[in-house]
């Protein structure tokens, strides 16, 4: 703060200075937060493919139990009906010809784009990852689905 002599007061405000130094702190901040909130909503979206898929699977199953075949499990009208597409990723449903086995996926669409998540009848879990998704530092895993960067299941 600075005094006037002449009027025997203080004049208010801030110097260019100490504006500066306020800048700069809050841009080391956001430098901070905005990637920790992105991370924080990829996650956060992930769990919708994990959930969906770990559901679909108990339907497989179900009509596996009823049926003996997996054959057209996924078809509109059963209890197996093929998950719908949904803002953050595309469901499909691959039934081997014999039909004794079959892997559901999940494709991100959109921001998730890069992640691809895959179960099967024997309950294997594996996620690809690449493009966008791998440029964030997300890496693949054939043994599970990936929840937190790098590589944390």
């Amino acid at each position: 703060m600075r005094f006037d002599s002449s009027r025997q007061g203080r004049i208010a405000g801030f110097t260019i200075i100490e504006v500066m130094i306020v800048v700069g702190i809050v841009g080391i901040l956001a430098a901070i937060a905005i990637p920790n909130y992105s991370d924080y909503l990829v996650r956060g979206r992930l769990v919708e493919a994990a959930a969906t898929l770990s559901g679909h699977r108990v339907k497989m199953e179900q009509f596996y139990q009823d049926n003996r075949t997996y054959t057209n499990a996924c078809a509109a009208g059963t209890v197996a009906t093929a998950p719908a597409t949904t803002e953050y990723f595309q469901y499909a449903c691959n039934i081997a010809a014999d039909g004794q086995s079959y892997t559901i996926s999940a494709t991100g669409l959109g921001s998730l784009s890069g992640f691809l998540f895959t179960i099967d009848q024997s309950n294997n879990r594996a996620t690809t990852i690449s493009g966008t998704a791998a440029s964030k530092g997300y890496t693949s895993s054939a043994t599970c689905w990936v929840r937190k960067k790098p590589n944390l299941c």
